[in-house]
């Protein structure tokens, strides 16, 4: 038998492939960026071997919701994403997207949430990806163009309809995006810069994205009482513009919607058997985005992640501050602003049904440049595998790491990406299923998992002993087809 070598050998561990199937006991060897044998590896002499005896070896899990567009280049070791296993990221979401535009002005809510004026100077998403391929990250980034970056590039009064000259200017840039490697378009139509656009406003930019075999995202126009609503009018854009469609974050908000998932999901389901539609869920009974009035009364409570006006603030509940000031919760709000919060209004049965819903991807939504975020940025895949997997059995392992990995990488189209198998990227973590967890909480956001190993990008250690490695391998991830 000739012997072959390789760069990696990742020995004695139990192997869940991302495929949904049973695990199974087998050695695993990588050469350059590629897993080039599965089960017995005998063949090989490795460079490298990791003794994963005792652990779980997965693909890499993928984020199918983001907003690390700036994090990407302020933080390129990824550190909120890769302590907890992600290897790629899905950027651009809620329609907001850091590029392209090039803003001479402050960024209008929710544009903020990815940072000022400064950080939007990518006139094109070739600029954006250049960048990113010049000063590469540690996880690998999948690009959507945003529906409100490209409305905030294009008008000059966002409370209405574009008008047909503003509509031939998105839909060049978003073209360009496209031809550039974004991997489709996103809507935020619930928030002020989107919710003035018609259906027929994204049906024609969906079209476009389609055009380049790409994918549609979507925060929808309400997740509170007209959830149904935003249902049907996301399905009629996906069928109208012929392209697969992805719910953002699905949820059912507010008191008098707790419930509901039995409906949206009995809806989505039947909508399945004539379009293509997937959906992701954070592992949360707790939102967050920047501070709206039009969310407070619904939520039962709600914290301060940021305030620009009153940055001391980061950190308390609405309700308190309220109290000091001697105002009504929704006076303290406006004093706050700019502020971005989490709101608590969701029912933790809907979560457990989304979550368990069989197509159902996850996706963190966290929120990175905020002072004091949502530990859903550091928390979100350890605590479906730890909480919702092992300690609460709404999932086995497996099916939960699917959710995490081969299921995304089909939704989205990426290619080699999200299993394990020979010929497809070494993408892979390693993990301990016996105290796997997340540590990052309300009170304490930005700790990360406990009982994540190693974890791999296109074959280079980024995460282990618990710190990141400070090597940068990540590449722009396209869409297989666009």
């Amino acid at each position: 038998m000739s012997i072959k070598t390789c760069d990696l050998a990742i020995t004695g561990g139990t192997v869940i492939d991302g495929t949904g199937k049973p695990r199974f006991e087998a050695d695993l060897a990588v050469s350059g960026d590629r897993i080039v044998a599965l089960g017995d590896i005998t063949a090989f002499r490795a460079q490298r071997t990791l003794d994963a005896s005792g652990r779980i070896v997965a693909p890499g899990f993928i984020d199918a919701h983001t907003h690390d567009d700036n994090l990407l280049l302020r933080r390129p070791d990824m550190a909120p994403k890769t302590s907890q296993g992600v290897t790629s990221v899905v950027v651009g979401n809620c329609g907001v997207s850091l590029a392209p535009i090039a803003m001479d002005r402050a960024p209008p809510p929710p544009m903020d949430l990815l940072g000022g004026r400064e950080d939007y100077h990518f006139a094109s998403v070739a600029d954006y990806a250049a960048r990113l391929k010049a000063t590469p990250p540690a996880t690998n980034v999948a690009m959507l163009v945003g529906h409100s970056t490209l409305r905030v590039g294009a008008m000059d009064d966002l409370a209405r309809p574009a008008r047909p000259n503003e509509m031939d200017c998105m839909a060049e840039r978003l073209d360009e995006g496209m031809k550039a490697g974004a991997i489709g378009l996103s809507t935020g139509l619930f928030y002020p810069t989107n919710s003035a656009a018609p259906t027929e406003e994204v049906i024609a930019l969906a079209k476009i994205a389609a055009a380049h075999g790409g994918i549609y995202t979507t925060h929808m126009r309400d997740e509170h009482d007209g959830v149904e609503t935003s249902l049907d009018e996301t399905f009629r854009i996906g069928r109208e513009a012929k392209i697969p469609i992805v719910i953002s974050h699905h949820k059912v908000a507010g008191v008098k919607n707790f419930g509901r998932s039995k409906a949206t999901l009995a809806k989505i389901e039947a909508a399945r058997a004539t379009q293509t539609i997937g959906l992701d869920v954070y592992p949360y009974i707790a939102g967050s985005t920047v501070l709206l009035d039009t969310l407070i009364p619904g939520a039962a409570r709600v914290i301060i992640t940021w305030s620009k006006a009153r940055p001391e603030m980061a950190g308390r509940e609405l309700s308190t501050i309220a109290k000091d000031w001697g105002v009504e919760p929704l006076e303290a709000a406006k004093r706050l602003q700019p502020a971005g919060a989490i709101y608590f209004m969701m029912d933790e049965a809907d979560v457990r049904r989304i979550i368990a819903y069989p197509h159902s991807m996850i996706g963190s939504d966290g929120l990175p440049h905020d002072e004091r975020p949502h530990p859903r940025l550091w928390g979100t895949f350890p605590r479906v595998l730890g909480h919702y997997a092992r300690d609460v059995g709404l999932l086995t392992l497996e099916d939960a790491v699917h959710r995490m990995t081969g299921l995304t990488a089909r939704t989205f189209g990426f290619k080699d990406r999200g299993e394990l198998r020979v010929g497809a990227a070494a993408d892979i973590v390693v993990f301990d299923a016996a105290t796997i967890a997340a540590r990052a909480d309300f009170d304490h956001p930005l700790e990360p998992a406990a009982g994540i190993d190693h974890v791999i990008v296109n074959g280079e250690a980024v995460w282990q002993e618990g710190r990141a490695t400070g090597a940068r391998p990540g590449l722009v991830l396209r869409r297989a087809g666009g």
